[in-house]
């Protein structure tokens, strides 16, 4: 039998309702931003007309020359791939030594992580702009500017991958004896190989969004093309450019998610 002088155990109390705080925190701070930006809700209501105006100039897509619009666009894929590949390959050879348990000095180390700081505030546009007054028009302008910028980023998410490597594994590779090249091929890399593909890919899925971008100042592909009409006011054509612009870039994105789920 239940022993009778039991008493039942107390209910937690219930949770907080969190939601008005929150709700009242959004008001405010949105409120702020409207104050400090000197926002006006007229100007902005008044301006939609012209928003919707200037759409409609894009309505009627001119695909007379789709063909030579799919060359340009598999121009800029091109360029955004072998932008990837550059800075694959230059993220790969630097990594290790921006990975805290690999290099092999401290000087080393932070030398190689201020370099990819560097590579990664050097926005794609200027190191576009730059390469092409030393070169010229082109795509190699743009393949330069996309590999130099992004490979600060998979530097730096392949080191931080390695750094979280489980030590034993390097432990054990060393163990027998082997250098930092050996340790790099034979531990870091098979440890970190789907991060890799999977940083990769984002960053060609960026490249090519940003390689349609680096032609509006003379990087070659298909942003140069949409430069020249849009300067020109042929809205017709520029809509069909943007919508194979859009297309690529839809269709690249499905691809990319399919590849790294068949790696996960």
């Amino acid at each position: 039998m239940f022993n009778s002088s039991l008493k039942l155990l107390d209910l937690p109390p219930a949770p907080r309702n969190w939601i008005p705080l929150w709700i009242s925190l959004t008001i405010v701070l949105i409120g702020a931003m409207i104050w400090h930006l000197g926002l006006s809700f007229g100007s902005v209501i008044m301006g939609i007309g012209n928003i919707f105006e200037y759409l409609s100039r894009y309505l009627s897509p001119d695909f007379t020359d789709w063909q030579r619009y799919l060359l340009l666009m598999v121009q800029t894929l091109a360029i955004a791939l072998w932008g990837t590949v550059l800075a694959f390959v230059t993220s790969f050879f630097l990594a290790p030594l921006g990975a805290h348990n690999l290099s092999p000095h401290p000087v080393i180390y932070r030398l190689i992580r201020e370099l990819f700081n560097f590579m990664r505030a050097m926005p794609d546009l200027m190191l576009a702009l730059i390469f092409v007054t030393a070169i010229g028009l082109g795509p190699t302008p743009g393949i330069l500017a996309l590999g130099v910028h992004t490979s600060g980023f998979l530097g730096k998410f392949f080191a931080e991958s390695m750094e979280r490597v489980t030590p034993g594994i390097y432990e054990g590779v060393r163990s027998t004896g082997a250098n930092l090249p050996q340790v790099f091929i034979l531990a870091a890399v098979p440890s970190i190989l789907p991060e890799m593909a999977g940083y990769t890919l984002y960053i060609f899925d960026r490249n090519v969004r940003m390689a349609s971008v680096l032609g509006l100042v003379g990087a070659g592909g298909i942003g140069l093309e949409l430069h020249d009409n849009l300067r020109l006011f042929r809205y017709n054509e520029s809509a069909a450019l943007i919508l194979v612009i859009l297309g690529s870039i839809v269709a690249i994105d499905y691809l990319s998610s399919w590849i790294r789920g068949r790696i996960s």
